[in-house]
């Protein structure tokens, strides 16, 4: 998987950073879209989002990611931004625990809020912090497998594995969508009935004619 021009794109999917202020996700998000780490990170307010382009399968994947703000009096702003999404990373902190206990409010909201088909993959941010541990790897990975979420533990810090979680959900969400797709190049073929919110179509060569899944 390379980096390919950001201009041109197969799929433009959407993917929401979601948990506790304070856990990482501006971080996670700079990490992987311009390779940044601020130590100062201020609290988001509102909703920032950026993109990155990766390639699957031969297929330039365009990733829209959005960083929600994880303080309560944000949450009724924020709510209407899971519209649309077909990814989530929910993050919490494993030096803190309260973040951690969190995770289950969040998910509730999540699945208030987002299309039931949403890919969902629980983040243990700072991973670095070992020393500070207060939630075992194994507790969190079996919260996941119990609830059907993809599960890894991150470090925006020193950037383990940033780039393998985003890749894999993303890898995972066009997995999913180029299952129920419609043929290449937008023929005339019926459009299945039941097409949601996160049905993606492949772009044709023309270029301005391009999908978007929100």
């Amino acid at each position: 998987m390379s980096n390919t021009r950001d201009d041109e794109y197969d799929y433009l999917f959407k993917v929401v950073l979601i948990g506790d202020s304070g856990v990482g996700k501006s971080n996670l998000l700079s990490r992987f879209t311009r390779n940044e780490f601020n130590l100062e990170s201020k609290s988001t307010i509102g909703v920032e989002f950026a993109t990155r382009s990766i390639s699957v399968d031969g297929k330039t994947i365009k990733a829209q990611i959005w960083d929600t703000a994880g303080q309560e009096r944000y949450r009724a702003i924020t709510s209407a931004y899971y519209r649309g999404a077909v990814g989530a990373l929910l993050v919490y902190d494993i030096a803190k625990h309260l973040t951690y206990e969190n995770v289950e409010r969040w998910l509730r909201e999540l699945r208030d809020h987002a299309d039931q088909n949403i890919v969902i993959m629980l983040v243990g941010n700072k991973s670095d912090l070992r020393h500070l541990r207060a939630v075992p790897t194994d507790e969190a990975k079996a919260f996941a497998e119990r609830n059907t979420l993809s599960f890894i533990e991150t470090s925006a810090l020193d950037s383990t594995n940033v780039e393998t979680a985003f890749q894999n959900i993303l890898t995972e969400i066009y997995r999913i969508m180029s299952q129920k797709q419609i043929p290449d190049h937008g023929d005339d073929a019926p459009r299945p009935s039941s097409a949601g919110p996160i049905t993606i179509e492949p772009t044709d060569d023309s270029g301005p004619g391009r999908k978007q899944c929100c």
